[in-house]
């Protein structure tokens, strides 16, 4: 890597890598980063365009008429938005003015945000994804132009889930329907349309309960478990998160949500924020807690996040989503040579697997349910398959001609 010739963009380099530094970056990913900023400012001198008038949209079209180099594992269209993003952050150059259409989304949108938050109280995951249906949908009724929510008729509800749901198939859930029905009882209750529209959205067809909770024997949950310890760069959290999914059966976006506050060492518990804002304690077992603090006195790199589990490069930031724990589950799988039953493997196979061994232990559906922590006895009834001896017991014999034999 050379500093020469000179770009237009090298006034601002240093400060762009410091932005890195900050955020506790390696040396040798800000010497890439800085490098990949100067790539781009050639490429502005090539097309005439000064730092002052660049956006992020134009940086991400300079940067996509370059081939990505072989074994690069950065993206450079992405680097270069935020090189752009940069510059609008320091004042050299201007935000792209937003047009009348987009403030008024942006306004809708954010309203709509502070309701699902106060009134509904979803997590900032759900709200995530209820947002962009309601974005995805104000795309597909009026495009790119103004929004007149009084124009909206059933029609139009119908035609965007069908829309939705014809790209995918089989659909795995009923989000898509779910999430439009919050839409517009939003809506509604804003006063936005004259009738709830939401009352018009179709059901989404769904096979309940077609097949056994996916799961995994014993020895396969332990095989899973030694093959991710075994790793030598972050095997002592990716076992650790496993291990609190096999042994306390939490769901994937608890265990990424937890604390470090949220261990009580002292009296060995620990905070769970589950769904709908819902907290419990848990007690810790020897085993997880020597997991624990394996990890935090090893693995975890230096950083100021108070999360526990954090990525393994720095800036050594939280997951986004749960995302990680499937990626690494399916690593485990395929190491141990076990096929899933489906070809979609999700974290809550490790607490399905709990919760079959602990059917299979002879537990009842209630124990079953408080170890999981299900609100509702529904979630639970779905294990009372597993116990085939106790099925097979309350099983009314065959009719066959002439009688019971």
């Amino acid at each position: 890597m050379t500093d020469n010739p000179k770009t237009c963009v090298d006034p601002y380099l240093d400060s762009f890598a410091q932005s890195f530094a900050a955020a506790n970056y390696t040396v040798g990913t800000i010497r890439t980063y800085r490098h990949l900023a100067r790539k781009l400012g050639r490429l502005m001198d090539t097309a005439g365009i000064a730092p002052s008038a660049l956006t992020p949209e134009r940086a991400d079209q300079l940067a996509r008429t370059t081939a990505r180099g072989p074994g690069s594992k950065i993206r450079f269209h992405n680097l270069a938005r935020r090189f752009a993003e940069h510059l609008i952050d320091i004042g050299v150059a201007q935000p792209v003015p937003l047009t009348e259409a987009q403030i008024a989304r942006a306004a809708l949108l954010t309203d709509y945000e502070a309701y699902l938050l106060k009134q509904r109280g979803l997590s900032p995951r759900s709200i995530y994804h209820v947002l962009r249906f309601a974005d995805r949908f104000l795309d597909h009724r009026f495009g790119t132009g103004l929004i007149d929510l009084t124009r909206l008729r059933a029609a139009d509800t119908i035609s965007f889930a069908q829309h939705v749901l014809a790209c995918r198939h089989p659909y795995r859930d009923k989000t898509v329907t779910s999430h439009l029905r919050t839409f517009f009882q939003y809506l509604f209750a804003r006063g936005a349309t004259a009738t709830n529209l939401a009352l018009s959205v179709p059901k989404a067809a769904q096979r309940w309960d077609a097949r056994l909770p996916r799961h995994l024997l014993p020895d396969g949950v332990e095989a899973v478990l030694a093959s991710v310890r075994s790793n030598p760069r972050h095997g002592a959290r990716d076992y650790a998160m496993l291990l609190l999914m096999a042994r306390l059966g939490l769901r994937a976006p608890e265990v990424i949500a937890i604390q470090l506050d949220d261990i009580d060492w002292r009296t060995g518990e620990l905070l769970v924020r589950g769904k709908g804002k819902l907290h419990d304690r848990l007690p810790i077992t020897a085993e997880v807690g020597e997991a624990l603090s394996r990890y935090l006195r090893e693995e975890r790199g230096e950083t100021t996040c108070r999360t526990v589990f954090v990525t393994h490069r720095a800036p050594h930031r939280a997951f986004k989503n749960g995302q990680i724990i499937n990626a690494i589950l399916k690593d485990a799988l395929a190491a141990t040579g076990q096929k899933p039953v489906t070809p979609y493997v999700g974290s809550h196979l490790l607490r399905h697997s709990l919760a079959t061994r602990l059917v299979n232990a002879g537990a009842s559906l209630d124990e079953v349910g408080d170890v999981l922590r299900h609100r509702s006895r529904t979630s639970t009834m779905v294990y009372a398959r597993l116990d085939i001896d106790g099925l097979r017991s309350i099983a009314q014999p065959w009719p066959v001609a002439g009688g019971v034999q």
